[in-house]
C-alpha cells in the first residue's frame, strides 16, 4: 500500500455531508487552507471496528477550529456519526481515521471571513507509524534544528496544519541522516516532544515527561499517564533539560499513529527498552483492542 499515492486509493471519502468517490474528493488550487494553513485535523485509530476515543478527538477538532477563528458546521455528534458510517462503508475494522476542516476558496488573501468551512473524513488502512522491527529494538531520534514556538507566537494548543510545517522539515532532516524521527526542544531550550508524538522518560521506576505548555497534551499521552497511574507508577510532569537525557534509563513516544514506541537513542544518548515500557505497551494494546488480545490468548 505504501507505493500507492494517497489520491489513488479505493473507496469513499465523507466530504461536506456526502460520500464522494475517493478520486473525486478534490479542492481547488486557490483553497485558502492550502495557501494560508487555515486548516485543522485529527488523527484517530479504529481497532476491531471501534474508533478509540473518537468523541474526545472530534471535540478537540472543534476546539482547534475555534482557536483558528472558525466554526465547523457539523456538531461533534454529527462528526462521530460520519466517522462510524464511513468506517463501515470502507469495510474496515483496523484503520486510521483523518477528519480535516479548512477554509475554502471563496476569498483569497490573509482575510477570508466569508470563506466556506469544509469538512472531510478519510479512512484507510495504516499500520503503526514505525515499523514493527523498529519498535521492538527502539527507534533512533535526532535532535531537531527547529524548536516548538512560544505560545505567544503560534496557536500551540490547536492541531493546526501550519504548526506541523517545522515537524515535516525536522522529520525529513532526521530521516536523511538515518534516524526515524527527531526530538524537538521548545523555544526556551527545554525538551518538548518528537515531530508527531509526545515523549516520556523512565528513571528509578518513575516516569518523567515534559509539561505540555507549548505543544499538544496528546490524547494518547493522557491515556498512557492514566495506565501508568493504574499500575502505581509515579508520573512526574516537569521541565526536562537536554543535559538530563543521559540520566534516564528508558524512553518512549506516544501518539495515535505511534501508539507506544520505545526509543533506543536520542543523538548521543542511549536507552534500553525495559519492563515499564513493555508493560505499558501491553496495557495500551489491551485497552484499545481487548478483543484482539483475547483472541490471541
Amino acid at each position: 500500500m505504501a507505493s500507492v499515492p494517497f489520491d489513488k486509493l479505493d473507496g469513499h471519502i465523507w466530504m461536506n455531508g456526502e460520500y464522494v468517490k475517493w478520486a473525486d474528493a478534490k479542492v481547488h488550487v486557490l483553497t485558502h487552507g492550502l495557501h494560508y494553513a487555515s486548516s485543522v485535523f485529527e488523527g484517530e485509530r479504529a481497532y476491531g471496528g471501534n474508533i478509540f476515543k473518537m468523541t474526545e478527538h472530534n471535540e478537540r477538532l472543534h476546539k482547534s477550529a475555534e482557536i483558528l477563528g472558525f466554526k465547523i458546521p457539523y456538531s461533534v455528534q454529527e462528526i462521530d456519526d460520519a466517522c462510524v458510517g464511513l468506517l463501515n462503508k470502507q469495510g474496515l475494522k483496523d484503520a486510521y481515521v483523518r477528519p480535516v476542516a479548512w477554509r475554502g476558496s471563496e476569498m483569497m488573501g490573509i482575510s477570508a471571513q466569508s470563506n466556506k468551512i469544509n469538512l472531510a473524513i478519510a479512512i484507510w488502512e495504516w499500520p503503526s507509524y514505525f515499523s514493527p522491527a523498529e519498535k521492538l529494538k527502539g527507534v533512533r531520534l535526532d535532535v531537531a534544528e527547529y524548536r516548538r514556538p512560544d505560545p505567544a507566537t503560534a496557536p500551540c494548543k490547536a492541531k493546526a496544519a501550519g504548526v506541523y510545517m517545522i515537524c515535516t522539515i525536522s522529520k525529513h532532516a532526521a530521516e536523511a541522516k538515518g534516524y526515524a524521527d527527531a526530538m524537538m526542544l521548545d523555544w526556551r531550550g527545554h525538551v518538548a516532544e518528537a515531530t508527531g508524538a509526545n515523549i516520556f522518560f523512565i528513571k528509578d521506576g518513575e516516569i518523567h515527561t515534559p509539561t505540555p505548555d507549548c505543544f499538544l497534551d496528546g490524547i494518547t499521552r493522557r491515556t498512557v499517564i492514566g495506565l501508568a497511574k493504574d499500575r502505581g507508577i509515579n508520573v512526574i510532569e516537569r521541565t526536562i533539560m537536554p543535559d538530563e537525557l543521559s540520566s534516564f534509563e528508558q524512553c518512549f513516544l506516544t501518539g495515535t499513529a505511534a501508539e507506544i514506541t520505545p526509543v533506543s537513542e536520542i543523538g548521543a544518548d542511549r536507552f534500553v527498552p525495559g519492563s515499564i515500557t513493555e508493560t505499558l505497551m501491553n496495557d495500551y494494546t489491551t485497552l484499545v483492542n481487548p478483543a484482539a488480545v483475547k483472541a490471541a490468548e
